[in-house]
């Protein structure tokens, strides 16, 4: 059996760019997306903690350090600048593999920075 688990994810990002007139997406601090073991075009669960919304996009690299998470055409929709958001990538693993499996979780600070795990 192969069940699907939380590969990688990353808590409580701020939102700092919103744009509908995008291709769709999210973008992501390039550092962010390698803590978290996520691959750009990727796709991910975005829950966004301020208005409830959950949304399934394709993660897209930001410059490393930026702190940049940014909402894309019809994503855009669903958040607005400030708004604080869990991201998550899902991998498939076999029965063998979930014993020891243990996602890659990043905390952000109010600035998109990692901050020790709380």
């Amino acid at each position: 059996m192969q069940r699907q688990l939380l590969s990688g994810k990353i808590h409580g990002a701020r939102v700092t760019q919103a744009s509908v007139n995008y291709p769709g997406s999210i973008t992501i601090d390039s550092a962010l997306l390698k803590a978290a073991n996520i691959v750009p075009f990727e796709k991910v669960l975005i829950a966004n903690l301020t208005n409830g919304s959950r949304i399934e996009s394709y993660a897209i690299e930001g410059d490393a350090g930026s702190g940049v998470i940014g909402l894309n055409g019809g994503a855009a929709k669903h958040g607005k600048i400030g708004d604080k958001l869990i991201i998550m990538a899902f991998s498939v693993y076999s029965d063998e593999e979930v014993s020891g499996h243990h996602p890659k979780v990043v905390y952000v600070d109010e600035h998109n920075h990692i901050v020790p795990q709380m």
